[in-house]
């Protein structure tokens, strides 16, 4: 037999299939490391909600989830961990990322190969989740395919609450093509960024609803509309209102009747104003508001997605217009914390980073540029049970119904472990390296350095 030649197509078929069962293996091995049980023995806990610490604790986890939380202890089969009285705490949310678009420039995502970018998002999913952010609510990318391969645990990344293709106007934010691709043509060739996902311009109230519907089709679990002018986009100034409340009230509808939400980028008064009006639940931005939009926000319950621009870091990539752009933001990031603290809005946290792999490391420290409006507490539970309740508007579309940002029974097991207390000391966040010592999503572990 061993001089036997199969033929080619055999051969093929069987290396295939080979690979399929490495692939199911290896899902199967997780699946069985995911309901094997954890205890986490002698932690201080930071449930997401509190101030303070709990006494020493003990955590079984099992089935991906919290089963029991006691100052007893607990007795279980399975993985130990020795917590020595370190904090665990529950896993980073960051709510306005975009997994496909952190690490290539603008011009290797509207030119470059999808292959390629696809498994250099992959691998920046990888990063994000060692930096400790188990969830991120992705606010505009073709990140559907990414967000498969993490929940079947062919890579290794957060959870992705994503939204699709943002949808936007001519000359909108997100409108990337050249003017050389004018004139559009209504039901015409799409453009390339539109092809491969990453924006949709829609110019009518039918054709948003086409576009807000075509994203649910995909599995958004909430819809992103651009309702005013941008950083990035270069033929999108940053005083500019988009789309006309009939056309935003149609991404309302369409959102609505799939039992999920609209959320805006919107940075001017009237972009807000007019967002509110057509029934949007979540502004993202809003550095440039005043105070009459504040108080509307207020007054109807809509979220604030935000986010601590400090410099014009995040704008490097980007040529000379559109950092002046991000600098009139920056200047408005002091006065839109301090009207979100005001009027009492419900405020998420979120970093919008976009091209700039340097920028994303340093994911930790955004949140902890938040201690220069909010006690690290308040800083903390933003970014999980907080961000977490923002999730939840996803309703019936929620990829992952249950509880998360919390340290509860019950809860999905998206925890971190931390060799220290960030709440006297928030900057440990800012090294996940060193002082995220456990990191688990879903009962999994993916990092634990006091194995070794």
């Amino acid at each position: 037999m061993s001089g036997l030649r199969m033929p080619a197509r055999v051969s093929g078929i069987a290396t295939l299939l080979a690979a399929v069962a490495m692939i199911l293996g290896s899902a199967s091995s997780a699946r069985a490391q995911q309901d094997s049980a954890v205890l986490f023995r002698n932690v201080r806990i930071f449930d997401g909600k509190s101030a303070a610490l709990s006494a020493a604790s003990n955590v079984l986890v099992r089935n991906g989830k919290i089963e029991r939380i006691s100052t007893a202890d607990i007795a279980a089969a399975g993985q130990v961990v020795d917590g020595g009285g370190r904090v665990l705490m529950p896993g980073l949310i960051d709510a306005h990322w975009h997994a496909m678009l952190v690490r290539p420039t603008p011009m290797a995502v509207l030119a470059g190969d999808i292959g390629y970018n696809n498994l250099l998002a992959a691998s920046e999913a990888t990063a994000t989740l060692m930096r400790g952010f188990t969830t991120v609510r992705d606010m505009g990318g073709p990140s559907f395919g990414l967000k498969q391969a993490i929940d079947e645990d062919l890579v290794a990344g957060p959870r992705i609450y994503p939204s699709g293709a943002m949808i936007t106007i001519t000359s909108g934010h997100g409108d990337f093509r050249q003017l050389s691709d004018l004139p559009r043509t209504i039901g015409g060739m799409l453009s390339r960024m539109e092809r491969i996902g990453g924006s949709m311009v829609a110019d009518s109230p039918d054709e948003v609803r086409v576009r807000a519907r075509e994203q649910l089709m995909q599995g958004a679990s909430q819809v992103k509309l651009t309702a005013g002018g941008g950083v990035a986009s270069p033929f999108s100034p940053l005083d500019v209102s988009t789309f006309t409340e009939p056309e935003l009230r149609a991404a309302v509808e369409a959102a609505d009747n799939w039992g999920t939400y609209v959320a805006t980028h919107a940075y001017t008064p009237v972009a807000i104003q007019r967002s509110v009006a057509a029934g949007v639940r979540c502004i993202e931005h809003g550095h440039l508001m005043d105070e009459a939009s504040a108080k509307l926000i207020a007054e109807k319950g809509i979220w604030l997605s935000t986010q601590p621009f400090l410099d014009i870091s995040g704008a490097a990539a980007l040529g000379a217009a559109e950092q002046d752009k991000m600098k009139q933001v920056v200047a408005g990031t002091d006065r839109v914390y301090a009207l979100a603290k005001k009027y009492g809005i419900k405020t998420a946290f979120g970093t919008d980073v976009l091209f700039s792999q340097a920028l994303a490391d340093r994911q930790g420290a955004m949140l902890a540029a938040l201690t220069r409006w909010y006690t690290s507490a308040e800083a903390l539970a933003m970014a999980t049970s907080i961000n977490a309740e923002l999730l939840s508007l996803s309703g019936s579309r929620n990829p992952y119904p249950g509880k998360l940002g919390v340290v509860e029974e019950g809860a999905f097991a998206d925890l971190l472990l931390v060799d220290g207390n960030p709440l006297d000391n928030i900057k440990l966040v800012e090294d996940p390296a060193k002082n995220f010592v456990v990191i688990m999503k879903g009962g999994k572990v993916y990092k634990n350095i006091l194995a070794r």
